[in-house]
């Protein structure tokens, strides 16, 4: 492929261990909306999953054809490692018809980027490949004691340290591109992971959960959890995979229902440490104030989305944007999120949304019996986060950047 000269239409290979096809309306759909809209201008877009909600091996939908590397395979296939699954795949298909670049939604993609010379092709990958997420997550335990300071920045040193040079460094090192969703991302990656900021492209894209539209409120939601039409509900989202996270909305919701009995806490998901969630819950004799429902399909999570007077997410896991954060925003709730996550380049705080960091357990209790006391024009911030939404994540303008990246990386390419 010569360097000087770039294609009109790019043959594009998308993988992901995670990539469901919206096959049904209420399906999950993680970077769906860029997939059809470059198939639409008539890219040719090809993904590779792991496994399939609809349980088929290979998907051809709106110009995407999807390929699930563990579906109908045996079981000695499915012991295999999903990138040696990956780099076969590839190669195969590959030689049918060559493949301009490889986007990479993680770290699944890495054994195509160490051939890349071979099978000469541009790889780039989203900077969730990396283990960054894991510093924003250590990150977000500091609280205010010198102490607790100087303790997460040991371990925040001593994370970035192993993980660097565990892992990210070699697969940097394959990549003809990154691409972040925040300009925290963009400086860490070029500051701390010495990654030139040349070959880094900001797409702030995220999760499809209903293409942003306006919904109206389910009643049967609030029948079904009990929930009376005057009751005051803040929802927040979990995996259950740590306890600290949820422990701070909990011992700061302990000290709301003081004050506004009137208010529910629902915690949806479901995980391993969810038993111990709830037995800490029933410590706090909140039994009667917090709902945890168990895991949610996506239109089960619009609804709680759309049940909730407050949306509140403080965890940093991830180091790009929450799709429940943005999909909130988008139907006028009011949110809460952490001041050191992506989400902070999207929040002006106190005017879409607000922002506190995840320890501060009292700012937090105060800022939601403000929010029910009418104290603040919680109708103004909806409108105004709504609109934020839709400035940034508009599908077409998503799409729009990341071919521009594309050609880019081809130009530019390592």
């Amino acid at each position: 492929m010569a360097k000087s000269v770039l294609p009109e239409k790019l043959n594009i290979c998308l993988v992901g261990s995670r990539f469901p096809i919206l096959s049904r309306a209420t399906d999950l759909g993680f970077l769906w909306p860029i997939a059809r809209s470059l198939a639409k201008k008539g890219h040719k877009v090809t993904v590779l999953s792991s496994n399939s909600p609809t349980g088929k091996h290979e998907v051809n939908r709106d110009g995407v054809r999807a390929f699930y590397l563990y579906e109908g395979q045996s079981p000695q296939v499915k012991k295999q490692k999903f990138s040696d699954l990956v780099l076969k795949k590839f190669v195969q298909l590959h030689r049918e018809t060559p493949f301009h670049i490889v986007h990479s939604l993680d770290a699944s993609a890495y054994k195509i980027g160490r051939h890349k010379s071979n099978l000469d092709v541009c790889i780039a990958y989203d900077v969730e490949a990396t283990q960054m997420s894991q510093l924003f997550s250590i990150m977000g335990m500091g609280q205010e004691t010198f102490s607790d300071l100087l303790t997460t920045w040991i371990a925040l040193l001593y994370k970035f340290i192993s993980t660097y040079f565990g892992s990210d460094r070699s697969l940097l090192n394959t990549a003809d591109g990154v691409f972040v969703t925040s300009p925290q991302q963009r400086v860490i990656l070029e500051r701390y992971y010495l990654y030139p900021d040349f070959h880094i492209y900001t797409v702030p894209y995220g999760i499809e959960l209903s293409n942003l539209k306006e919904r109206s409120e389910n009643v049967n939601v609030r029948m079904k959890l009990g929930l009376s039409e005057s009751s005051n509900v803040v929802v927040t989202f979990s995996d259950f995979t740590e306890v600290r996270d949820l422990m701070y909305i909990l011992n700061a919701f302990e000290k709301v229902v003081i004050k506004k009995p009137n208010t529910q806490l629902i915690i949806v998901g479901n995980g391993p440490m969810w038993k111990e969630i709830e037995f800490q819950m029933l410590n706090l004799a909140l039994g009667n104030k917090v709902l945890m429902p168990g895991a949610a399909s996506s239109e089960e999570i619009l609804n709680y989305i759309m049940a909730s007077d407050v949306y509140i997410d403080l965890s940093a896991k991830s180091s790009g944007f929450a799709p429940t954060m943005l999909e909130a925003m988008a139907q006028k709730k009011v949110i809460i999120g952490s001041e050191i996550s992506p989400i902070s380049y999207v929040v002006e705080d106190g005017k879409d949304g607000f922002l506190l960091r995840p320890a501060d357990k009292e700012s937090l209790s105060q800022l939601i019996v403000e929010l029910f006391s009418g104290h603040i024009a919680v109708g103004d911030i909806g409108e105004r986060a709504r609109e934020k939404v839709l400035s940034l994540f508009d599908t077409e303008k998503m799409a729009d950047t990341a071919l521009s990246a594309y050609f880019s990386i081809l130009k530019n390419r390592r």
